[in-house]
């Protein structure tokens, strides 16, 4: 690389920040020795850190991967309780926590630069399922025995963009623009602030932490695993859903559990695991203070493109068969089951509903109905509906019109989520919620918190759902939750053998 191969070049950069707050500044480098993981590896400095990938359609590398460490300033809640940490000076208030990412986020307003990716700079973190009661009035009964948060967001500014296709690296720095900064040292920082993370990159040897890490694995054998349900106590939920649904209160609900076991493994290695064991249309890392997500989750909540919306419900699943003819025997029996159908339509049904509360009135239309993707080891039923904003609505406005997903709740979603909290025994914490990016573009691809760990107080958590419909079968339900949580238990155990 040249010393001044920085995009935009500095009379660019000027003439941008004329007309935004943020201004990405970027740097190529090659990546043909690099992958995304062993780069975050070698930048990881055990501070809040992040990594996203994709593979599309269960079966391909996606095209871009983002990694970083560290934030510009943080957003965090619990309940009402809402910190902000910028420049290690910590606000504390009391609100509604996504109003306030909302407002935060508004104040940067991004001008696009050629070249530079995709994500070029916004909030990366997660939004728990519990988030929903600061968008509809839910009782408040199950005990929170998981204590994360609801909320946690990371305003990144300085990460690395992977391009799996062109084998290249973006080094990207936002420059933020004020009423009284001086361009050219704003500029220069950007710069600076590319060249340090591209050090990290190229540095010979992982970090002091990561070899710190790397040498605490250890394995003590079997995993012990236990539940927040007793068996019969969720055959018994499942059995009074079904009275629901008889007496005409609800079409479907989701009743899950929560698995847990001890951690006895480096964090890091169970996303190395299970990216290989589950790879999924999206996979990933976050270190958000106390607490590690890792997730391999197949189903989009929301994505917001310009003024594009998407939704993409998946419900029916087969296993995968031993080879290619059985593989289509198996699709072609699930599209044909009158109870996976039934229940897909559904729910596509409630992605339109969804949609129409943000979309302009006749845009929101399904262009791709019941399709099957494929994973490492099942299938699924795919629709995906879409529609055009209205022109006063934003990223914001559908996250929650669409937040939490039907998949995670039932039909009709208000009196699932009441039934949820009525029987589930305790709160849900990040399962069923939501991770993704919002960018200050206003661009936002957010996935659903399903095949995901919780990391706390070295133990590790697993939640699995099952939809309780009127055949269902509850012994065969709480199977499908044993089921769903065993492939996630897969890549743990395999991590303790890195």
């Amino acid at each position: 690389m040249k010393k001044d191969d920085y995009f935009p070049v500095f009379e660019v950069f000027k003439e941008k920040a004329r007309s935004g707050t943020i201004v990405p500044v970027y740097r190529e480098a090659f990546a043909d020795i690099y992958t995304p993981v062993s780069a975050f590896m070698k930048i990881d400095n055990g501070a809040d850190a992040f990594l996203l990938e994709s593979v599309e359609g269960g079966e391909k590398w996606g095209r871009y991967s983002i990694l970083g460490t560290g934030a510009r300033k943080v957003i965090k809640s619990k309940g009402k309780k809402i910190e902000i940490t910028e420049n290690n000076v910590t606000t504390a208030l009391e609100g509604d926590p996504l109003s306030v990412l909302q407002k935060e986020a508004s104040r940067y307003r991004a001008v696009s630069v050629a070249g530079a990716p995709r994500f070029s700079g916004g909030v990366i973190g997660c939004i728990g399922y519990d988030a929903v009661r600061h968008m509809e009035k839910l009782p408040d009964t199950a005990k929170k025995d998981l204590d994360v948060h609801d909320i946690y967001f990371l305003f990144v500014d300085t990460f690395l963009v992977f391009d799996n296709v062109e084998q290249k690296i973006k080094a990207v720095s936002n420059a933020v623009i004020e009423e009284d900064t001086d361009i050219e040292a704003v500029y220069e920082k950007a710069k600076a602030e590319i060249d340090a993370l591209l050090n990290r990159l190229n540095c010979s040897e992982p970090t002091a932490i990561a070899e710190k890490k790397l040498k605490s694995v250890y394995n003590k054998g079997a995993q012990k695993i236990s539940s927040n349900f007793t068996k019969e106590g969720f055959l018994s939920a499942a059995r009074r859903i079904k009275e629901y649904i008889v007496s005409g209160d609800i079409i479907q609900t989701v009743l899950s559990q929560r698995f847990s076991t001890e951690l006895e493994t480096e964090p890091f290695n169970i996303y190395r695991a299970l990216r290989v064991v589950n790879p999924s249309p999206y996979l990933f890392f976050l270190r958000l203070g106390d607490t590690i997500v890792v997730g391999s989750s197949p189903e989009l909540l929301v994505r917001v493109e310009e003024d594009e919306v998407n939704v993409k419900p998946i419900a029916g699943t087969r296993q995968r068969g031993r080879d290619e003819d059985e593989d289509r025997a198996l699709e072609a029996e699930l599209l044909r089951d009158p109870k996976e159908r039934a229940e897909h339509i559904m729910l596509v049904d409630l992605g339109r509903n969804d949609l129409g509360r943000v979309c302009r009135p006749g845009t929101v239309e399904v262009d791709d109905l019941m399709g099957i993707e494929r994973y490492s080891h099942v299938m699924h039923i795919v629709s995906n509906v879409r529609g055009l904003l209205e022109p006063q609505k934003n990223a914001f406005d559908s996250l929650r019109a669409c937040f939490p997903a039907g998949t995670l709740t039932g039909a009709s979603k208000i009196r699932a989520m009441e039934i949820i909290e009525e029987l589930e025994p305790c709160k849900r914490g990040i399962y069923g919620g939501s991770v993704g990016y919002i960018s200050y573009s206003g661009n936002m691809d957010m996935c659903i918190a399903i095949r995901t760990m919780v990391i706390k107080d070295n133990r590790i958590y697993v939640q699995a759902g099952a939809g309780i419909v009127a055949d269902s079968v509850p012994e065969k339900e709480f199977e499908e939750t044993e089921n769903k949580a065993k492939g996630v238990f897969k890549a743990i155990e395999l991590a303790r053998d890195i």
